[in-house]
């Protein structure tokens, strides 16, 4: 779905361009992948798990333009890509026609500025208009401020999902299956 272009200051007052992503945001986006990987064990891949061409990136992204009821929203501050914000379906069948799926993930030294909070109430304003009727995610139940976030933002949770993902050190984490009706 195509996003109208709008700004936003963020709580240090800074100017956050938030739109949809274009074919050409590709490379950016497979290198935001990567690094927010990196950067925490709340995410569900390794960053080397990130094996998305550029070409495919593009038609994914061209994907989401074309979908009526799916949007990759992208921030930028400065002209530099910061993070996304992700409105997806739960599937094309119409007993789940109601229900759709939220990520969110920015760069690390963005996350606490508001951000990710105001991506997410745009989201789900959108998930709304087009017909959706509850939002749902998962979330990594050590993730306390993702959880207080969504929290914030009318989410409750649902249910656990034990051992939801294993590290390479023989490690385990929950996750939290959270819902909010729109």
């Amino acid at each position: 779905m195509v996003f109208e272009e709008r700004s936003l200051k963020d709580k240090l007052g800074r100017t956050i361009v938030l739109r949809n992503a274009r074919p050409e945001d590709a490379e950016d986006l497979i290198r935001y992948l990567k690094t927010t990987s990196a950067e925490t064990p709340y995410l569900i891949r390794e960053p080397e798990e990130i094996t998305m061409t550029d070409t495919k990136e593009r038609q994914l992204i061209q994907a989401k333009i074309d979908a009526d009821r799916e949007l990759m929203l992208v921030a930028f501050l400065d002209g530099k890509h910061i993070g996304n914000c992700s409105l997806m379906s739960i599937a094309p069948y119409k007993r789940y026609k109601h229900r759709c799926e939220v990520a969110i993930a920015l760069y690390k030294e963005y996350c606490g500025c508001g951000i990710g909070k105001a991506m997410l109430q745009i989201v789900l304003d959108v998930a709304k208009q087009v017909g959706y009727e509850q939002a749902e995610l998962e979330v990594a139940a050590e993730n306390k401020d993702a959880i207080h976030l969504y929290e914030k933002l009318g989410f409750e949770k649902h249910g656990t999902f034990p051992d939801s993902m294993k590290f390479a050190d023989g490690s385990y984490m929950d996750a939290y299956w959270m819902m909010k009706k729109l």
